[in-house]
């Protein structure tokens, strides 16, 4: 089976001081420093998708910092990087052509935001034909409110990998992962 690592915006937008500050970026990303850290050892194919709003978006603004990759999962030169416009990675990119182009059937999914672009771009890759497995603990997402509720991090990010697990992934941690 060929197997990428698909890093999905880990941009300092998402970490203390960002425009969408989510809970417990840096832990995620350094899972996803470990899940990377492996891929370059074994000379995997690494893409990062990066994440810039069109004009007038007031978050991942071009030329600011908060539209970084972080600093945890810096792409290096040579590795791939994709960016992005919507919370799926592969609309309106080049993604799709690329895993095809280099037999890529498998995806190891990390990133930012579980609810959003995590769910996203697995759920399109899975329609894609491609295996999915989401690193759930190199994943993050934020609080969010639904008719006046309160809905913690916690029970967003789980309930997301919850529906992702029943049909389109699976989910795995870091450890798990590295050790299988």
């Amino acid at each position: 089976m060929n197997t990428a690592l698909l890093l999905i915006d880990i941009q300092k937008e998402y970490f203390e001081n960002g425009a969408l500050e989510l809970v417990n970026p840096i832990a995620a990303s350094e899972n996803a420093k470990k899940l990377l850290e492996h891929f370059r050892k074994e000379n995997g194919t690494i893409i990062h998708i990066q994440h810039i709003s069109p004009e007038g978006v007031p978050f991942f603004v071009p030329g600011t910092k908060g539209v970084e990759i972080h600093e945890n999962v810096k792409p290096l030169a040579g590795e791939k990087v994709i960016t992005k416009q919507f919370p799926n990675s592969f609309r309106g990119t080049d993604l799709l052509e690329y895993l095809q182009s280099n037999d890529i059937t498998h995806l190891v999914i990390a990133g930012m935001m579980t609810h959003m672009c995590i769910d996203a771009g697995t759920r399109a890759a899975f329609d894609f034909g491609f295996e999915c497995t989401v690193i759930g603990d190199a994943c993050a997402t934020m609080n969010l409110q639904i008719n006046a509720q309160n809905v913690k991090a916690a029970d967003v990010h789980n309930a997301f990998l919850a529906a992702l697990e029943f049909f389109y992934a699976k989910i795995t941690t870091t450890e798990a992962y590295l050790l299988s």
